[in-house]
């Protein structure tokens, strides 16, 4: 074999091993178990077609995918968008790129209290979980109606920390009056009886609390062209989701709580946290004050959504497929 055939086959080599290494690159991403984070999920089922290879991991809570990212173990993670700004401020090398999902929050009490407003809750017991977004929006409801609230009683409302997937027990058991409940949780607790709407918490500054993904910034500044293939992925999914929902509640019934959400129970979900794509760094800065104002995530440091909201790549992807 002559110098330069040898040299030529080497150089083929490289660059089909190399082209390998990057197809069988795997872009690690952490979700939660929420009707309204299917379409996040659904990436890792059509990630071959778009080139890329995902691997899904599935937390308990928003905060828990911070401390995975913190760990180095996770590109890309969904959360709420108070855990994202809780880990931006305690140091989490993220940036929010896109919205996934609006809503996602009601307060259901038990049918027979009656309860239908606010300011009801007086000497009731009423259960959320911990640093959810689900908590800003009780605080800020009972900050807007002069309301106090404590997990120690002796304040107009004795708060129950307990997770998700708890706190429709507790409901139905009667160790809660009430709950600041995510979906389909909510809906469940409504459709088999247990509970009744009080309201949808959307009355605040806030608005609908938006979803978010977030990358590392390794990831959205060091693997640039993976990281845009990835999002464009993301729009596809969601606008798969959006326009054809019978393959949204399919998949997210199916494959996501394997038959253990009815049909009604997926749609009123989704009625009350539609998917969606979009966030703004002024919807990220008034969710942050208001979690400074309630004292929800006591962050010493409150990160300014200038600063790390960078919806560029979410804009070339949208365009790219033709999405508004």
């Amino acid at each position: 074999m002559t110098g330069k055939l040898i040299c030529k086959t080497i150089m083929l080599a490289a660059l089909f091993a190399a082209g390998h290494s990057h197809a069988e690159e795997v872009i690690r991403l952490g979700n939660l178990k929420f009707a309204h984070f299917g379409a996040v999920s659904y990436i890792k089922e059509i990630a071959p077609r778009c080139g890329i290879k995902v691997e899904e991991k599935v937390f308990a809570k928003g905060l828990d995918v911070m401390q995975a990212i913190i760990a180095g173990e996770l590109d890309v993670g969904t959360t709420a968008s108070e855990a994202a700004i809780s880990g931006r401020a305690s140091g989490a090398p993220i940036f929010i790129v896109a919205g996934f999902a609006r809503g996602g929050a009601r307060l259901v009490a038990r049918p027979e209290l009656a309860i239908k407003g606010i300011r009801e809750l007086k000497g009731r017991k009423v259960g959320v979980t911990r640093g959810g977004i689900q908590e800003v929006l009780l605080m800020a409801q009972l900050q807007k109606h002069g309301m106090s609230a404590d997990s120690a009683p002796g304040k107009d409302v004795h708060v129950i920390y307990l997770p998700f997937a708890d706190l429709n027990q507790a409901l139905m058991g009667g160790n809660i009056d009430a709950m600041m409940q995510s979906e389909p949780q909510s809906s469940q607790a409504i459709n088999r009886g247990f509970g009744s709407e009080v309201l949808k918490p959307y009355d605040t500054p806030i608005g609908e609390p938006v979803r978010t993904m977030v990358m590392t910034e390794a990831f959205y500044r060091g693997k640039r062209a993976l990281a845009d293939k990835f999002m464009r992925c993301f729009v596809e999914a969601t606008r798969t989701f959006i326009s054809e929902p019978a393959i949204a509640e399919k998949y997210v019934r199916e494959v996501i709580y394997k038959g253990q959400i009815s049909g009604a129970d997926f749609r009123d979900a989704i009625a009350n946290s539609p998917y969606s794509l979009d966030v703004t760094a002024e919807h990220i800065q008034i969710t942050t004050d208001t979690m400074v104002k309630t004292g929800v995530g006591r962050m010493a440091r409150p990160p300014l959504a200038r600063d790390w909201v960078k919806t560029d790549m979410l804009d070339s992807a949208k365009k790219s497929l033709g999405v508004k």
